[in-house]
């Protein structure tokens, strides 16, 4: 969620300041891109994870800073929601047995986690949205309490002017009225960041968007919100509507939200970072003493801490990040679309997956968002978001022109086009990076298993919760039972197309 800040209110100064710092602080950054200050590429990769906790019922238990408190690590750390928890993990190099390692090491993190958490009834469920929550369990009172948190909520509130209004409809029909944003902390996701050089930064980019609708399609596993039946994958609504700063009025004029796909394809990564200065009012407007020019001048590493604050508040699916490592600064893509789950083996070939899909991608002398519309890769992930495993995708195969994809108007069935075009692509980009044959095929063949069965995370609950209903029990019977069955599996992590349907 960004750096520690202050609980302290702002002036009405304070948002002039912070805009001026932000205006210095980009054309700092595009000094540095011209002068050519980046890391130079060393294909490293890193993950964020978050977590749900929940007791033995399948209910979330709100005990995140009990459980940190017997951790001896700082891996874990705490994230919005009392009953949640974030991984983040160390970056590496995207070569060799990095798949395997990474699943050990997950399966290692994510054991300790169960253990430390025994204690106080609360389990690690990774899952996109924990089925049974409720209504009552996203107030106020249950967000952590970090300043960060409280600040932001007023911010998003008060810039809102009104309550936050839900209105999902898919399966079934969801409208709730929230007065804060603690909703969002439903939302838990695997965040895969991919350093990049400046000249390779737009081609990682573009990648990135045009292939997050299949990366959704086979991903998809946030079905249920406040115990209704919704998108497969209800995160993206559910958040963009949860962090959105208009009222109507300003979403009728086409003001863009905060939680947002984009609008274009993109020449340069100076691009992103000034269409969030241009286009975003601040919701955090905290100055800093740094001075950037000063510092460059001196030969120093800037900061931009004004710039990396604003930047982490408008949440684009995949996002620019600018950091500093080992005192030099780089570049990443930071890609968000993906919920949490099912399973350890799972999210590792989610990894792989993306990896290698937008290295194939971004190595295409033809790329193909020369010839997909943007606007059609944004409703590709909006049909993905809906469907799931199950949707239809425009894609442009070789030799046809701008726009006209492949299945005609409606576009290929997710699976058929992943099964038939972006697996060998995927497999193409992890030979790419050296990524052994072992591991890619073991992983890739995950996404595959999926494909072929038609089964994501989030087909597994909606069959496994529609069974137990034929068979009598109640909505909330169902759901508690379908969290404790998907526990018990997720914890041997066997892939989800292999779970069994009936208990």
């Amino acid at each position: 969620m960004g750096a520690d800040v202050s609980a302290d209110g702002f002036g009405l100064g304070d948002r002039p300041r912070f805009r001026a710092k932000l205006a210095r602080c980009q054309a700092v950054l595009e000094r540095m891109l011209d002068e050519k200050c980046f890391d130079r590429p060393r294909d490293l990769i890193g993950l964020e994870v978050e977590v749900s906790l929940a007791d033995e019922r399948g209910a979330p238990r709100m005990v995140n800073d009990r459980v940190l408190s017997k951790m001896a690590t700082a891996d874990f750390q705490t994230e919005l929601g009392k009953f949640t928890l974030e991984l983040n993990m160390a970056p590496r190099s995207l070569t060799g047995r990095v798949l395997d390692d990474l699943a050990e090491e997950l399966r290692f993190a994510f054991g300790y986690a169960a253990r430390m958490g025994a204690e106080f009834d609360a389990r690690p469920v990774p899952v996109g949205i924990l089925p049974t929550i409720t209504e009552d369990d996203l107030r106020l009172a249950n967000l952590s309490p970090v300043d960060r948190y409280r600040l932001l909520n007023d911010q998003i509130m008060a810039a809102r002017g009104e309550q936050v209004e839900l209105r999902i409809t898919g399966a079934e029909t969801l409208h709730r009225t929230f007065d804060s944003i603690a909703p969002e902390a439903a939302c838990t996701a695997v965040q895969f960041h991919l350093q990049v050089t400046p000249d390779r930064f737009a081609d990682v980019w573009n990648a990135s968007q045009a292939a997050a609708a299949a990366q959704t399609a086979v991903g998809a596993n946030s079905p249920f919100v406040f115990g209704h039946e919704l998108w497969q994958e209800s995160r993206p609504p559910l958040f963009l509507q949860v962090t959105d700063t208009r009222p109507p009025e300003m979403a009728a004029q086409g003001v863009r939200p905060r939680a947002w796909f984009g609008e274009r394809w993109i020449d340069s990564p100076h691009q992103l970072f000034e269409e969030n200065l241009r286009c975003f009012p601040a919701l955090l407007p905290i100055c800093h003493e740094e001075d950037p020019e000063a510092v460059l001048a001196a030969g120093g590493i800037p900061e931009l801490p004004e710039m990396v604050l604003h930047n982490g508040t408008v949440y684009r699916w995949n996002r620019p990040v600018y950091g500093i490592a080992r005192g030099v600064p780089h570049l990443r893509v930071e890609n968000r679309v993906l919920p949490t789950g099912p399973t350890v083996t799972d999210m590792v070939a989610n990894a792989a997956f993306y990896y290698g899909l937008v290295r194939a991608l971004a190595d295409q002398p033809e790329p193909v968002w020369h010839r997909l519309p943007f606007a059609a890769a944004a409703a590709n992930f909006d049909r993905a978001c809906r469907d799931g495993i199950e949707a239809r995708l425009l894609w442009p195969r070789r030799g046809r022109g701008a726009g006209r994809a492949a299945g005609g108007p409606a576009g290929l069935p997710a699976a058929e086009l992943v099964l038939e075009e972006l697996l060998p692509l995927a497999a193409a980009g992890l030979d790419a990076w050296g990524v052994s044959a072992a591991d890619r095929d073991r992983f890739l063949g995950v996404v595959e298993g999926r494909c072929r069965h038609r089964i994501t995370g989030a087909a597994w609950q909606t069959r496994t919760y529609h069974r137990a209903v034929a068979r009598g029990a109640d909505r909330r019977t169902a759901l508690s039972e379908l969290v404790r069955r998907y526990c018990a599996l997720a914890a041997a992590d066997e892939p989800v197309h292999r779970w069994p349907l009936d208990g």
